[in-house]
């Protein structure tokens, strides 16, 4: 790989390890003295980190202000935690939850300062308006191992309306703090460990895979997908093995410092208009399709540059998962798939009459730029619909 020249783009810090929630007092007391807490629903109702979090922001005089975002944010919902957070005077954000609720504050953080709707800044279907405010102040704390967004610029928002997902992205949303405790993820149900682990493999391989890589990504890719080959069926087999629950939240990390430095690829090209569009989750629309992307793009690869760079990449993700060759590779997607029970996309309602304007959708969405091969619509189409099961 020729480079020409980098940049490589992360949260202000990264504190990592279990039990580093007991830091988040001091943290954002160094912040601010007012913080609205974007928290997640779910499984951070069963648990008591939410009680434990306010106690530990209460011992170092912060007061907390709390919105629940349950499920994706839309522009109703971060425009809603936006006013809150500026009528309640405050001066710090506070992520913690899933993806969802880690977006969301990004959003919110960014309003704060910014003003408008999400919409005035959403790419896409939005006005795109550029954010050139620095935004409030933003500890990111993520709950699940998933989509690594507590160390990335982008905030992903649903337009109802327009039926798409689009970011509102600027260097200035990205985080202050990230702060991943892997005890915090020790709540999750097998499903959401198997969904949201599955998310970050696919930004693992596809980061390593894409246009955009470089070398340093290169190495937090490969090492990622290691520490997902090894731990994610252990972690989903067995919630309470912590060397397992450790692995993936640090491979989550690893792949929102991938995503946020080399971009992605067609599964997240696919996924954020099947997100806007249907119930699905988003690492289950990941995971469903992960292993066909995979196959398309391997098979456009053999075909066009059988003996280029980009081939040879998929036989390298292969033995960073434990598999022979790039066969091996999307063989062995497809086995974590069917063991860990991910459901087709029909299951979600999404059916053959609904392909042509997915994929129409997907190839808007600024990940399918950088997959390492361009697909046309009927392999997309095939691609889609091999994710539905049908």
């Amino acid at each position: 790989m020729t480079v020409a020249g980098l940049t490589f783009r992360s949260a202000g810090e990264i504190v990592f390890g279990r039990g580093t929630l007991e830091r988040i007092g001091g943290i954002a007391a160094g912040l601010g003295s007012r913080a609205m807490v974007v928290r997640g629903g779910r499984h951070l109702d069963a648990s008591r980190n939410i009680a434990r979090l306010e106690a530990l922001l209460g011992d170092t005089g912060v007061e907390a202000i709390f919105f629940t975002v349950r499920g994706e944010p839309d522009v109703e919902v971060v425009d809603g935690a936006a006013e809150a957070a500026r009528g309640a005077r405050c001066d710090l954000v506070i992520g913690i939850g899933g993806g969802s609720a880690l977006d969301a504050a990004k959003a919110v953080a960014g309003l704060l300062t910014s003003g408008g709707s999400a919409l005035d800044y959403m790419e896409v279907v939005g006005r795109g308006r550029t954010i050139d405010r620095p935004a409030a102040p933003l500890v990111a704390v993520p709950t699940t191992a998933g989509t690594g967004t507590e160390v990335t610029k982008n905030a992903v928002i649903t337009s109802r309306e327009k039926s798409f997902k689009a970011s509102m992205r600027s260097p200035h949303l990205v985080p202050a703090v990230a702060l991943v405790d892997p005890a915090l993820t020790d709540f999750m149900p097998r499903r959401v460990t198997a969904a949201t682990g599955l998310d970050a493999l696919t930004q693992l391989v596809e980061a390593y895979v894409t246009r955009k890589a470089n070398p340093l990504t290169d190495a937090l890719a490969l090492q990622g997908i290691t520490l997902a080959s090894r731990s994610l069926v252990r972690a989903c087999d067995n919630g309470d093995d912590h060397e397992a629950r450790d692995d993936m939240a640090l491979a989550a990390l690893l792949s929102g410092l991938c995503l946020a430095n080399a971009g992605l690829g067609a599964v997240h090209g696919f996924a954020a208009p099947l997100g806007a569009a249907f119930p699905v989750p988003h690492g289950v629309a990941c995971a469903a399709l992960l292993p066909h992307v995979m196959e398309a793009n391997v098979a456009a690869l053999r075909r066009e540059d059988a003996g280029g760079p980009a081939l040879a990449r998929y036989d390298r993700v292969a033995v960073a998962l434990g598999a022979g060759d790039a066969d091996g590779a999307v063989a062995l997607a497809r086995e974590l798939v069917q063991k860990l029970e991910i459901p087709p996309l029909s299951r979600y309602g999404i059916g053959e009459g609904d392909v042509a304007v997915l994929v129409e959708r997907a190839r808007q969405a600024s990940s399918m730029k950088g997959n390492p091969v361009a697909l046309g619509d009927k392999v997309l189409a095939d691609v889609l619909r091999r994710g539905i099961g049908a």
